[in-house]
């Protein structure tokens, strides 16, 4: 299993499968992270968080755990 965290900054992923309940879970959904989008890794801070990629078209900073929750191939 790879997760968002892991992958490196210039590489396209795709999105597997969401970990996490509730809250955390619908609040990655609502920003535009589902399975099976597409998404670009743009940056990664000097510390490793947050992270900043393009999902759908805009760009969007995850954190570290966020970013853990989000299962890609």
């Amino acid at each position: 299993m790879k997760t968002l965290r892991q992958a490196k900054v210039g590489d396209n992923v795709k999105v597997v499968k969401l970990h996490g309940e509730g809250a955390v879970k619908r609040r990655i959904m609502d920003m535009g992270i589902t399975k099976g989008v597409e998404i670009h890794i743009q940056k990664v801070a000097p510390l490793g968080d947050p992270v900043e990629v393009t999902v759908r078209g805009y760009e969007l900073s995850l954190r570290k755990a966020d970013a853990d929750m989000i299962e890609v191939e």
